[in-house]
């Protein structure tokens, strides 16, 4: 079992920055966190409010139509998330469909965490895969955080509240008091992504990586531990050029009630067609 002194694995000390002081599962933030600089950069020099698309995202869905050479509506086919070869469940092809057609992820790359499969899933920012791999989770099920858990000592946690968040989050990178690179999913929850915590033999975090099972792999307190080679080759190359938007799926929740914005794009630009011919001249509109 992680004693106080471990976040998810990870050793803390005394930090500088603003968030001196905080304990976040057992954990200290060190420095002022990157995007809060740039942020603050942007402001001075007047950069554009889409700009701050990183901290303050709102989920959309584009027009179901282009413009053609003269001004006439064209539909546009529907956009899919590239997953090559790999297997993956109906709601994680779901959500990573809905994000290459809608364009939520922003033009920036992607992840998709699917916790009923313990399985992580990083795309580019067109929506092909880079790569996936078997991770480990949150302990309890579950698809909320307690609110101020990231404050508390890890003595404080209870077994049922050691839960990864669903959700949509902007994921950044960071560096724990120990100075090794992680990339924040949910920075005032404490949750992160990062190489797996093997400090503590008893658990058997490298096994349970290795097992075929899923029932397994829920060990942590809340953060995704991935294997080493996964993270320093897939994940962390591309969080140390860009932000990416983080998408957790639920696994007591429906997808739909965490993702309200998602769809289907086959379904979406079918009707959308309809919608088009019946508006249409002639088109038979009641």
């Amino acid at each position: 079992m992680e004693t106080d002194t471990r976040a998810c694995g990870e050793q803390h000390g005394q930090p500088g920055g603003p968030a001196a002081g905080r304990t976040l599962h057992g954990e200290q933030a060190s420095g002022v966190r990157p995007g809060l600089l740039i942020a603050l950069a942007a402001l001075a020099i007047g950069l554009p409010a889409a700009y701050f698309f990183y901290f303050h995202p709102v989920p959309g869905t584009p027009a179901a139509v282009q413009t053609g050479p003269l001004g006439a509506a064209v539909p546009r086919l529907p956009r899919y998330a590239d997953f090559s070869a790999e297997p993956a469940s109906p709601d994680a092809r779901f959500i990573a469909n809905w994000v290459a057609d809608s364009g939520d992820n922003r033009s920036l790359p992607f992840v998709i965490i699917d916790k009923k499969n313990t399985r992580v899933y990083v795309f580019n920012a067109s929506g092909k895969l880079l790569g996936a791999t078997p991770v480990l989770l949150g302990a309890a099920v579950g698809d909320d955080s307690v609110p101020d858990i990231g404050k508390r000592p890890l003595s404080e946690v209870s077994p049922e509240e050691r839960t990864t968040p669903a959700g949509r989050f902007i994921g950044e990178p960071g560096r724990n008091l120990t100075g090794e690179d992680v990339v924040w999913v949910d920075y005032d929850a404490a949750v992160s992504m990062h190489r797996v915590r093997t400090g503590n033999a008893k658990e058997h975090r490298l096994e349970r990586l290795a097992s075929p099972t899923i029932d397994d792999n829920r060990i942590s307190f809340g953060c995704v531990n991935m294997p080493v080679a996964f993270y320093e080759n897939v994940l962390s190359p591309v969080f140390k050029v860009s932000y990416g938007v983080v998408y957790v799926l639920p696994e007591v929740k429906p997808v739909g009630e965490v993702f309200a914005a998602a769809y289907d794009p086959a379904v979406r630009h079918r009707i959308s067609g309809r919608l088009r011919r019946a508006d249409a001249p002639g088109g038979g509109g009641a």
